[in-house]
């Protein structure tokens, strides 16, 4: 579901600039509306076509949602690329995990019910804050979203440009998944089959993507450089996101199987750990987001890399807080929900590191006239970190207790590995950077 939400992001940008008048500022609201009118059909107890048909509205909402308000967080700074632009976007951040801690609270405890009723909450959520930005987006956001961007002049010829997106893209798809098939690498007549075919069709889309780009894109010396960052910013939140993503996978089966929920006599819903997260979302992100300018005006703000490294670390420092939990599993015994609480910490500390600082970066190291398709091939690499996990949960098995905690060590080296090679490489990387932070 993710991934396809992700995907539909990326080809929504293709061959676009910076969003227009409607996707920026009347975009959000039409955009959420498609999302309420999905959830609301997941809400009706009826077969598998229905069911396909909510999502499929989930999915074409969010595409269209994720990037266009990221844009307009990012327009109310102007010309500010330093540590406010990255402080604003943790706010932001804060504000996405205020719905998502309560939908984690009561979603699950409706879900115990039904199914369809958690996702007819969600409904009525959107709804509310549907009305609620309706109501404040004049005071709030004033002329800002409602002019296009001004188009930049290039020696690239954008229709030219546009043409073999719009086109060569999707012939190219279509032959990736055509080969897989006909290679018997895939099944895409089932849906497992088209989840596995994507994992070959995000990293191929996300290659042809860049190499156009530094090929044939017309940049200059400088421009290069920056989107060499930018490949290995989109490494690195691949890797982050292919180990955060198993709070909703792996680390919800330990939770359902393995840990003790006893409260009081009360057993705690396993999804219901996951509010976690976006509580200390909440709880941090305005903490994070002003420590980046009260470091910035000391000339001590971390640069970008170092910040993704910082992440990485801490995702990798919270698997082996698992490692512990898994092993008192193997012993026969349920681990206490502080091992999953404090694991969800190092992970919520790491995404503020890292998340809202990519997709500050984003608007800030790329040429202007690819502003839209950076924003877009960004909410790819959490699709690619979602198929990642997906396959690794695929392998979880909690009734084989004891490959536990070898499997979690997986992602205490990688993310830790792949965060000394940040570093290692953030001389470079900040030369290419510039004066950008």
């Amino acid at each position: 579901m993710v991934c396809i939400q992700q995907q539909f992001i990326y080809l929504h940008y293709l061959g676009e600039e910076l969003p227009t008048t409607l996707l920026v500022r009347e975009g959000p609201s039409f955009m959420v509306v498609l999302i309420m009118i999905g959830h609301a059909i997941l809400a009706i107890p009826a077969g598998t076509a229905v069911f396909f048909t909510g999502l499929a509205f989930v999915a074409f909402g969010t595409g269209f949602l994720k990037p266009n308000i990221s844009s307009l967080v990012g327009a109310l700074y102007g010309d500010d690329k330093g540590a406010r632009r990255d402080a604003g976007f943790s706010i932001f951040y804060m504000s996405i995990n205020l719905g998502s801690f309560f939908g984690q609270l009561l979603v699950p405890i409706a879900a115990t019910y039904s199914w369809h009723l958690g996702f007819g909450l969600a409904a009525i959520g959107m709804f509310f804050g549907l009305v609620y930005f309706k109501m404040t987006e004049q005071e709030s956001f004033g002329d800002i979203g409602l002019a296009p961007e001004k188009r930049v002049v290039d020696v690239i010829d954008d229709q030219q440009s546009s043409s073999v997106f719009k086109f060569g893209l999707p012939i190219l798809l279509l032959a990736i998944l055509v080969g897989l098939q006909v290679t018997g690498q895939v099944d895409i007549s089932s849906i497992v089959g088209i989840a596995e075919a994507m994992k070959y069709v995000i990293v191929l889309v996300a290659v042809f993507y860049f190499a156009y780009v530094l090929l044939a894109g017309g940049l200059d010396k400088d421009e290069t450089k920056k989107i060499f960052v930018i490949i290995l910013l989109f490494i690195g939140g691949a890797t982050f996101w292919s180990g955060f993503e198993q709070a909703g996978s792996a680390l919800n089966i330990f939770a359902e199987d393995w840990t003790d929920r006893n409260v009081l006599g009360a057993i705690i819903p396993a999804g219901t750990l996951q509010a976690a997260n976006s509580g200390f979302i909440i709880i941090f992100a305005p903490i994070i987001g002003a420590l980046w300018v009260f470091l910035a005006k000391r000339n001590l703000n971390p640069r970008t890399p170092f910040k993704f490294a910082i992440g990485l670390i801490l995702l990798g420092v919270g698997f082996l807080v698992m490692v512990s939990a898994a092993q008192i599993a193997a012993s026969g015994a349920k681990a206490g929900m502080l091992f999953l609480i404090l694991t969800y910490f190092f992970h919520s500390i790491g995404e503020l590191c890292l998340s809202p600082v990519g997709l500050s970066s984003m608007t800030k190291l790329s040429p202007t006239r690819y502003v839209g398709q950076m924003m877009g091939l960004w909410f790819v690499a959490p699709a690619l970190g979602n198929l990642i996990a997906g396959t690794f949960a695929g392998n979880f098995d909690p009734s084989n207790v004891g490959e536990m905690p070898d499997l979690f060590w997986v992602f205490v080296k990688l993310p830790i590995g792949v965060a000394i090679i940040f570093i290692a490489l953030s001389p470079i990387v900040n030369k290419w950077m510039k004066e950008i932070h």
